[in-house]
């Protein structure tokens, strides 16, 4: 089968399109034929490890000190149809449609991938796709729309409140702006001038381009400020959340975690500063909201499985409204 290959940590071109041996199902283990899959902002920091230590080395640790090990393939979020099932597998059979995310395991960007039926949370997870997505459509909810289930939970989202999200026209913001409001927020969506129309049309209630406007002095204060990026200086925001107010933090950088604290113990505030790992259940939460109407997706670009260093070279621009979905097969569109 093709896969892209993940070659060592660095620029796009470590990612290589090449054959190699296709999976089979050992027990409890599900095959599944990849019709869509996607990279994210996520993808390309990893691809290079541009982390903070205390995430880059522990991810040297379990892919490879100086290099992925073995047969790396990239990419962790997919949608296909089951091809075949292991001994004992009880959930899944031949043909369905499924969607989901390999997690730790990687892989995704490939014509076929294995995964547990039942995984732990470093091996991803998997479920029966929405019935009102394309795949494509379906490859870009686990990663996003997982994230931004785990953490407005944490806030505990009531009716009324004022919510912030910056970063919001990315992978996690689409699917945070559209649940924030569906728990009965008002939101605010904070991104770049090219993403402020798509935002609107995900139904936020006001948009800031942080190109031009700080809404930190626009004397807003709100309930929860969730920011994706890690962009944001905790001190800086302080005077635009409420005393008691939750500050989500997806991709803390140390000095937001040491503020973290400070704000938690001297400024009477909730600060949620962790990464997120799914659940089957989470994607089954995820489809039951898309099917309702409540969740759906914007895709910003379509590139074939050849041309995943291309999409990642993209992604590194910072223009990426939504997703960049790679769709697997060519005859895609034959399939619904």
């Amino acid at each position: 089968m093709k896969a892209i290959i993940w070659t060592a940590y660095g620029p796009p071109d470590v990612l290589q399109l090449r054959e190699v041996a296709k999976p089979a199902p050992k027990a409890g283990e599900v095959l599944v034929k990849v019709f869509a899959t996607t990279v994210t902002a996520g993808d390309c920091e990893l691809r290079g490890l541009r982390l903070p230590l205390y995430f880059s080395l522990p991810m040297r640790l379990w892919l490879g000190f100086t290099k992925p090990s073995g047969t790396a393939i990239s990419g962790s979020e997919f949608a296909g149809e089951v091809e075949t099932v292991g001994e004992g597998v009880r959930l899944f059979k031949p043909g369905d449609p499924v969607f989901g995310s390999t997690g730790l395991r990687f892989g995704a960007n490939a014509e076929y991938l294995c995964l547990p039926e039942i995984a732990e949370k470093v091996e991803g997870s998997l479920a029966i796709k929405p019935a009102n997505m394309s795949y494509e459509e379906a490859a870009t909810v686990p990663f996003g729309g997982r994230d931004a289930l785990h953490f407005l939970r944490k806030a505990s989202i009531q009716p009324g409140q004022k919510v912030l999200i910056n970063g919001a026209g990315g992978s996690i913001g689409i699917y945070a702006l559209q649940l924030a409001k569906h728990f009965g927020a008002e939101v605010t969506a904070v991104d770049s001038t090219g993403k402020l129309d798509m935002l609107l049309s995900l139904g936020a209630d006001q948009v800031v381009d942080y190109t031009h406007q700080d809404f930190t002095k626009n004397g807003q204060v709100y309930d929860v400020i969730f920011d994706v990026v890690g962009g944001l200086s905790l001190a800086r925001c302080e005077r635009s959340l409420k005393i008691h107010g939750t500050y989500l933090l997806a991709n803390p950088n140390p000095s937001q975690i040491i503020r973290g604290q400070w704000a938690r113990l001297a400024g009477g505030r909730n600060v949620v500063a962790q990464t997120a790992s799914g659940t089957a259940a989470d994607l089954i939460t995820l489809r039951e909201l898309v099917e309702a109407g409540v969740l759906r997706t914007f895709i910003d670009r379509r590139y074939p499985l050849a041309q995943v260093p291309e999409a990642h070279r993209y992604v590194e621009t910072g223009r990426k409204k939504g997703n960049v979905v790679i769709n697997v097969i060519q005859d895609y569109d034959s399939k619904s």
